[in-house]
């Protein structure tokens, strides 16, 4: 009885995580000429974000305000509670980060990897997810 009552309270912990993760509104940085962003918004949407969308003339600027360095660029830079979101970074990759809490900028899919979220219409093509250090250095988060 003992350890079921552990096991059912370490599956509400986590779930109420994950939700509570989820809950938190995720502010987006895009042109507005952007189709591909607008699929990314959509998904991150339908995996129980809520999102916020600023359209602006110049993402690069951005992307420099907010502070993720431009070599990881893509076309939209996002921000959710103390991180950043750079381009089709997958829902369940920006998940497991608030989950886990590193002490770091956030995370990268540079470029516009094709099949990745937003990007579904391109031929899926490998890539990989960057958690951007604050030293502007990076490491692999997540492979694709």
């Amino acid at each position: 009885m003992k350890k079921l009552l552990s096991i059912s309270l370490a599956v509400l912990f986590l779930g109420s995580s994950l939700a509570q993760a989820a809950d938190q509104e995720v502010e987006v940085y895009k042109s507005p000429y952007c189709g591909c962003c607008g699929g990314w918004v959509k998904h991150m949407e339908d995996n129980g974000f809520k999102v916020k969308t600023h359209n602006v003339d110049d993402v690069s600027a951005a992307r420099a305000k907010l502070g993720m360095p431009e070599k990881y660029g893509s076309c939209h830079t996002a921000r959710i509670g103390n991180y950043l979101i750079e381009g089709h970074v997958p829902a369940a990759d920006v998940k497991r980060l608030l989950k886990e809490k590193p002490k770091a900028v956030g995370l990268a899919a540079p470029g516009m990897p094709g099949g990745s979220p937003g990007m579904e219409s391109a031929p899926a093509q490998p890539y990989e997810v960057f958690l951007v250090e604050k030293n502007g250095g990076a490491k692999v988060f997540a492979r694709h």
